[in-house]
């Protein structure tokens, strides 16, 4: 439909490039059924577009691992504040956590994803994925499918159940709500990490991927095995195996707010969440120093991920981006989300940027290919923009 490749929204000058870029994409998947594309630079909003049918600026959607980067800003800080050691061992706050050889393990293995502790044997019910105390119950009592910290691989559905866990038996408190207190309350984030019940007229459904059958073949002879590394990650070995379409679409789920699969909000929200963290928003200085942005955002997994088979792409917590894009600086720190997602703040060039999707994009699993075109654009309009600022 013509309406749903229409591009609205506004653009600073000198970022005319980023609206045409988008443009393109949306005339290339008229179907997505939606997208947005938010932009920072230096805590000012440069970027401000969305496209698709019933679609706005403001429109929420299911936004999966997302929920991450929100999650892992509260650790970030805590750990900034000494209030979390890196070298902690998990079990010291954590008791219950020592069953099965995992005694060892430390907060920096979690947020490395070296624990080996990607899932449970049986996989988890729709009802416990959603549940992070539900999760991190039956994680204490899991082995691990391989030694910790001899290799890494993507904790996809349960990292924030496990690093939240941590976070609540040291504070009190969930890291929904220190998310919500610290971070998306002062600045009016429209992310959030349980959605309250009176913004769900402005949540959009997700839409499943439209496969041609070329594409259903390759899907088909690519699935990974119930009881491989990949499958229990993703939580194929449970009866029945999650669909992540009808996941996000159940309102509990939005309303828990998953800290590893339950994000929600819009671009606008991701990207002032980054800008938040790296730049400073409102006036505001940096929620994070230049010290633990470079102790979280560097690449700390070298190697290939046994879960997703990507390499070198992990930081503490988020993911290192410079991996995946290489225009970006070596400190770059984000996450994707499942839809095809991607959310970064990158120091180097001071921008935090945004790109969200309604509908599931084929094989992204970490940000649909079009965040090269829209971050690459973004980043040549950001270092054009500085040049003539002499920043």
């Amino acid at each position: 439909m013509s309406s749903s490749a229409t591009v609205q929204g506004s653009v600073a000058p000198g970022f005319e490039e980023v609206r045409a870029e988008f443009a393109a994409v949306a005339a290339a998947e008229p179907d997505v059924g939606g997208a947005q594309l938010a932009v920072h630079l230096d805590g000012r909003r440069v970027v401000d577009l969305w496209t698709g049918e019933g679609v706005s600026g403001e429109s929420l959607f299911a936004l999966y691992s997302s929920a991450k980067g929100a999650a892992h800003l509260v650790v970030a800080l805590l750990v900034q504040e000494g209030v979390l050691g890196l070298d902690d061992e998990v079990a010291r706050h954590w008791p219950e956590f020592a069953a099965e050889g995992k005694a060892g393990i430390t907060l920096r293995r979690l947020l490395e994803h070296r624990a080996g502790l990607i899932g449970v044997d049986g996989g988890f019910t729709a009802e416990e994925l959603a549940d992070d105390r539900r999760l991190a119950a039956r994680l204490a009592a899991q082995k691990p499918y391989w030694q910790p910290g001899s290799a890494y691989g993507y904790h996809a559905f349960v990292i924030g159940a496990l690093t939240g866990e941590v976070v609540r038996r040291r504070t009190g408190r969930s890291v929904q709500e220190l998310y919500e207190e610290r971070i998306r309350a002062p600045y009016g984030l429209d992310f959030h990490l349980g959605l309250p019940a009176r913004l769900e007229p402005r949540y959009l459904p997700v839409l499943p991927a439209l496969l041609t059958a070329e594409q259903e073949a390759v899907a088909a002879a690519g699935a990974p095995a119930p009881d491989s590394l990949t499958g229990i990650a993703f939580n194929l070995n449970a009866t029945p195996p999650t669909d992540l379409v009808a996941y996000a679409n159940t309102r509990a789920v939005r309303a828990l707010g998953s800290a590893s699969s339950g994000g929600v909000g819009n671009a606008r929200g991701l990207a002032g969440l980054y800008a938040a963290a790296a730049s400073g928003l409102d006036g505001r200085p940096p929620l994070l120093t230049p010290e633990t942005i470079a102790e979280f955002g560097r690449v700390r997994t070298h190697g290939t991920d046994l879960v997703t088979g990507e390499r070198d792409h992990f930081g503490l917590g988020f993911e290192a981006q410079s991996a995946r894009y290489p225009f970006l600086g070596p400190e770059a720190f984000g996450h994707s989300g499942a839809v095809g997602a991607q959310s970064f703040a990158d120091p180097r060039s001071g921008l935090a940027y945004s790109y969200t999707r309604r509908r599931f994009a084929f094989g992204e699993g970490g940000g649909a290919s079009e965040n090269h075109r829209l971050a690459g654009a973004a980043v040549r309009a950001a270092e054009a923009a500085r040049a003539t600022t002499g920043r």
